[in-house]
Order: structure tokens, then sequence, then C-alpha cells
């Protein structure tokens, strides 16, 4: 049998057989039929063509077909007699179209098909469950009436011996009284013969005057035998008593066969890692005992700060589940609470005690990056945030995405486990990045935070307000500084510790990473200022550049002239600018141990200091009089800065 096969884009379309029976001349005129037909068929509607055996057996053919309402099956195809071998054009479009709607009905089926095998499959797998649970429930049957049986027999073994051992007494006892009795006879038997003997010899003596002596005394033996009576009746009775058998504990162990007990306090799980939504917890509990269980209870309620005694009226209240599995998914919680769960069993008999208190908790709210105390450089950033969430958070995740020019995200990273409530990432230089962080507990991890965008081209930071001088007021942003005409009076004004008290300064918050970071200042003509780096501890009592913690570049005002200062520890080289810059560079290189300043209007270097330093500086800015300075971040670094 030869199978031929005609292709429609990738449906199969017909499978026909034919087996021919003739002799050899019937044979070769079909051979050459076929050889014409294949030359003069139409390639592109690929028609079908016939493939001739020469096996002697009777022509058959068939067409397989599918029906969308039933099955796949195979029908005869029966040949008519006007239908043309080949086909055309027209038919073979017709079978294109016939065929893409067999095919669309085959993927419904197919569809269908799988759904059903899905059904089916989760219905054997909740038969499997039933059975094992049927069988555990038998196993635990057998065992209670397996014990039930061996408490009665040992309850009834017991009963056998105490009544064998008190029958036992019983009849010693008897056995000693009749011996007692019958010895008693014995010895009134003995002195009646005795007796006998002795008035017997007292008879036959011939002796009258010892007859005499001795008839006295033996007529008193005589009276006084015959005084004595003798128990001729039994001193105990033949019958043993049959007591009445206390069998009632017996009996209420027989009725306790039919009795489930019952069922002991369960055991509550602690809380698995990831089991936990923002608003849902899946609590787990077990059994360690073989109690059969109709349903459980599960009680829980929020573990609040300083809250009330359990039995307060002013305690939270209890909520309850009512479930038949060992496991439950309590839902509408709070994000990042604690609540205390419980649990207890019921049966038919009664309630169990309950479980021992457990602890469980949602997963965390996002945390709230704080993008004003958030910097970053060509080479990192530091992401600092607020962890949101009045429970402790066990760690964080910063998750940081690389965005393209066009705006989507490219490949994806995590950074887990960070212990604070910061993070600083090594990222590479150039590129864009948004940013995100989660809070992880037990539970799970939180949401996304809002995500900041990074840009790694230059170096971004913030102005402190914890250092600035109480007459300096800072922008929304933290870029811009402004000292007011306006003199307050020292009375009005707040100091502190790490606020500036002599000069109106305020410090920057650089990243602390080695290496070399740029910034510009956009300052005003008319404005005096201070502009440079400062240890973090430099001494907030003196003026920037006064000490040997800071180096600053400063701008005076004089009647004939602007004069320009390069101060540190006091001393100050002697540099004249012709040119006043209005927008000021400054490179500061970790590594090379340089702080230069530049007009970047007029890319002109104006001074450089050269000082190895020991730990990291912060830039800082203080103005001299009233007036505006405002902190350009993010530039990249000029081509001209790296030639000096």
């Amino acid at each position: 049998m030869d199978l031929y096969e005609v292709f429609t884009g990738t449906s199969l379309d017909v499978i026909t057989e034919e087996v021919l029976s003739g002799d050899e001349e019937d044979l070769k005129e079909k051979r050459a039929e076929v050889q014409e037909k294949e030359v003069n068929r139409d390639l592109p509607t690929k028609e079908p063509f016939v493939v001739v055996s020469d096996r002697e057996v009777s022509s058959t053919f068939q067409r397989f077909s599918v029906d969308t309402d039933d099955s796949l099956r195979f029908e005869p195809y029966i040949p008519s007699s006007d239908e043309d071998r080949t086909t055309s054009p027209g038919c073979t479009d017709d079978v294109f179209e016939a065929n893409t709607e067999s095919e669309d009905n085959v993927n419904i089926i197919r569809t269908k098909l799988e759904e059903r095998v899905t059904e089916m499959e989760n219905f054997a797998g909740h038969l499997e469950e039933i059975f094992l649970t049927v069988e555990e429930n038998f196993s635990r049957r057998e065992q209670h009436l397996e014990q039930h049986h061996n408490d009665v027999l040992q309850t009834l073994s017991q009963r056998y011996e105490e009544r064998t051992a008190a029958l036992g007494e019983e009849k010693k006892m008897k056995l000693e009284t009749l011996y007692n009795q019958l010895l008693g006879c014995g010895h009134a038997l003995d002195a009646s013969k005795s007796l006998i003997e002795d008035a017997q010899e007292l008879y036959r003596t011939e002796n009258k005057r010892l007859f005499l002596q001795s008839v006295t005394s033996t007529m008193k033996r005589i009276e006084e035998f015959a005084k004595e009576k003798p128990e001729l009746t039994l001193a105990t009775s033949l019958e043993f008593e049959t007591p009445l058998a206390d069998l009632s504990d017996v009996k209420t162990m027989m009725d306790s066969v039919n009795i489930v007990p019952a069922p002991s306090a369960p055991v509550i799980n602690p809380q698995v890692v990831n089991s936990a939504t923002r608003t849902s917890l899946r609590v787990c509990w077990s059994l360690f005992s073989d109690d059969t269980v109709e349903f459980y209870e599960l009680y829980y309620r929020p573990v609040l700060e300083d809250a009330p005694a359990a039995d307060s009226a002013e305690a939270p209240d209890v909520c309850k589940v009512k479930v038949k599995e060992t496991h439950c998914r309590v839902e509408n919680l709070r994000p990042n609470g604690q609540y205390e769960f419980w649990v207890t069993a019921t049966n038919t008999t009664g309630i169990s005690p309950a479980s021992e208190k457990a602890v469980y908790m949602t997963v965390p709210s996002p945390p709230i990056i704080r993008e004003r105390e958030c910097s970053s450089c060509p080479d990192a950033a530091l992401i600092r945030w607020e962890s949101g969430n009045t429970n402790p958070v066990e760690s964080y995740t910063v998750e940081l995405n690389e965005t393209g020019s066009d705006g989507e995200g490219g490949v994806a990273e995590s950074i887990v486990a960070v212990p604070t409530c910061e993070c600083l990432i090594q990222l590479q230089s150039g590129r864009e990045y948004l940013i995100s962080v989660r809070a992880v507990n037990i539970g799970g991890p939180s949401e996304r935070s809002e995500a900041i965008s990074i840009s790694t081209t230059g170096t971004v930071f913030h102005l402190l307000q914890d250092t600035a001088h109480p007459c300096l007021s800072l922008s929304e942003d933290g870029f811009s500084m402004f000292y007011g005409d306006e003199e307050l009076p020292i009375s009005a004004m707040t100091f502190d510790d790490n606020t500036f008290a002599r000069c109106v300064a305020v410090l920057g918050d650089l990243i602390p990473v080695r290496g070399r970071r740029y910034w510009e200042v956009q300052v005003e003509e008319a404005t005096e200022y201070r502009v440079g780096v400062a240890y973090e501890d430099t001494q907030r009592n003196s003026y920037l550049g006064g000490t040997n913690s800071s180096w600053c570049m400063r701008h005076i005002l004089t009647p004939s002239r602007h004069k320009y200062e390069f101060l540190h520890d006091g001393w100050s080289p002697d540099i004249r600018i012709t040119v006043n810059p209005l927008r000021i560079g400054l490179s500061l290189d970790y590594d090379q141990g340089t702080l230069s300043f530049f007009n970047t209007e007029l890319e002109q270097h104006l001074h450089t200091f050269y000082f190895c330093f020991v730990d990291y500086v912060q830039p800082c800015f203080a103005l001299d009089n009233p007036g505006a300075l405002t902190v350009c971040n993010g530039v990249a670094t000029p081509w001209y800065v790296h030639l000096v």
C-alpha cells in the first residue's frame, strides 16, 4: 500500500490510498497517465497525484475527514463517475479555504479537549485526596476499635482474675472451718471412748473397795460429758456466694466504641516564608494525634503596640473563621500588621482545647524613597529611603532597571538583604536607571516603591538642611539657597551642633565614593559668596577657608573691583581674575588629590588646590551678603577639565 500527502500550509489535506489490480498492460497505461498528469499539473496548487502499486489486490479509496461536532474518523471515499481527476484552480482555492476552516475547527476542538483534560486531572486529584482521606479515617477508626477491644479484654481478664482469687479465698475459709469442726468431733469421740473404757474397766473389777473409791469420780466425768452437747450441724454453708458482677465500666467501654473522643489541641505552625501578601495571610496547623475532626475554628486578632490586656474591654476584637482543612487564607488584613492566631478542633463529641498562640505578619507597605537625600555620580548612586512601616522589617531589596534612549526598560538587577534604609549601588557611567525599593519580612516582599530616575552622566547631590545657617532658605528641590535682606535677631535663630553659626553656609550631600566629581554653581555678580569643599566635621563656628578642613573660592566686592581669593587655612595665593565668572565649575579628584575651579563660560581654569584628602569631603557654599546661589547638578565633566 502506497500513501501520499497533499499539504496546504502546514495542514494535512487528503490521504488517499489506492491499490489497483489487473494485468501488466493496464498497469503500464495507468503509469503513463500518471506521468502525463504530473508533467501537466499546476505546481503552485499542489494537486493530488496517484502512486500505483504493483500488488494485485482490490481497489479501495479512503479520505481522512474532520467532523467538528463529534470526533476524528475515517470515511470511505467513493469518486463519482463524472468527477475529473484533474483539479481546477477554483477547486483548489475552495480546498484551501476548507482546509483553513478545518484547521481552525481542529484548534478549537483541541483547546476544548485540553480544558476537559485539565478538569479531569483536577477531578482525579480531588478524588485521590478523598481516597487518601478515607484511607486515613478508616485506619484511625480501625485503630480506635482495636484499642477498645484490647481495653475490654483487659478489663474482663482483670475481673476474671479478681473473681477467681475471691473464690479461692472463700474455698480456703470453708475448708478450714470444716476441718476444725472435724477435729472437734474427733476429740469428742476420743473422750467418749476413753470414758466408756474406764467405766467398763471399773465395772469388771472385783475389788469392792477400789470400785467404791473410783465410781464417784467416774460418775462425775460421765455427768459432765453428758452435759456437753456435741455440734452436729455444719459450721459453714456448702454453697458459694455468687455476687452480682459490676460490669458497668465494661458496658461504658462497649458503648464508647460508637463514640468518637473529643480531639486534642491542634499545633499551629510557625509562619512560612513568603506566605503572605499585603492584606492576607496563609495560616497552617497540624494534629499530632489520631483525632477525628469535623471542622476547625481559627481565631485571630491584631497585635498592637501598648495594647490592653486580652481580657480588657478595650482589647482588639477577636475574629473567627470556620474551615475544614488544616490551613486557611485570611483576607482583609492591614499591611505590615502583626496578628495573633490560635485554633480549635471540633467533632461530634466536643471541642478541643485551644492551640498555643502564634504571631504572623503581612508583608510590609512599600518604602518611600527620600529623593532629597539621594545622590549619584558617574560610577555609583546612594539611595536613601524610609520604611513607612510601624512594625520591624527584616531587610530591603533594591531593584534597578536600565532604561534606553527610547524610554524602554533594559536589563533589571536586584540587590537583596539590604539591612538599613540606604544602599550604595555601583553603576555604569553615562546610563539612565529607574530604581525602586521593596521591604521584606517573613511574610514576603512588599510592592515596589515609586521609582526614581538616576542619571550617571554627572554628579548629583542636594543641600543639607540640617547644616544650613538659620538665615539661609533652601529651595524645595534642594539645589538653591537664598540669603534675605532682613536680618534675624540672634534670639530668633536656632542653632545646634551641626548648624553653621558664624558663616552663613550650608554643606552638600556628596556621594561617599572616591574618584573624580564635577559640579557647577550659578552665582550672581553682585553677591559675595564662598564655594568649595570641606570635611563633614569642619568647625561650624568658623568661616569656610579659614581652617585646614575647608577649601574654597571667595568673591569679595570692593569699591574698585571684584576680588577673588582661593582660601585654605586662612591663606590665599595672589591671583587676579579679569572676567567675573557667573557659572563656576568645580572638579574634585580624590585619586590625584586636586580641587580645581573653572569659569565654564570661558572654559578657563582659575585655580587648583593640591591636597591629599584623608577622608571624604562635602561641597560647601556660603553667602557673605544677601543674594542667591544655585547648584547645577548632573553636568557631564567638560573636556577641558581633563587637561588640568
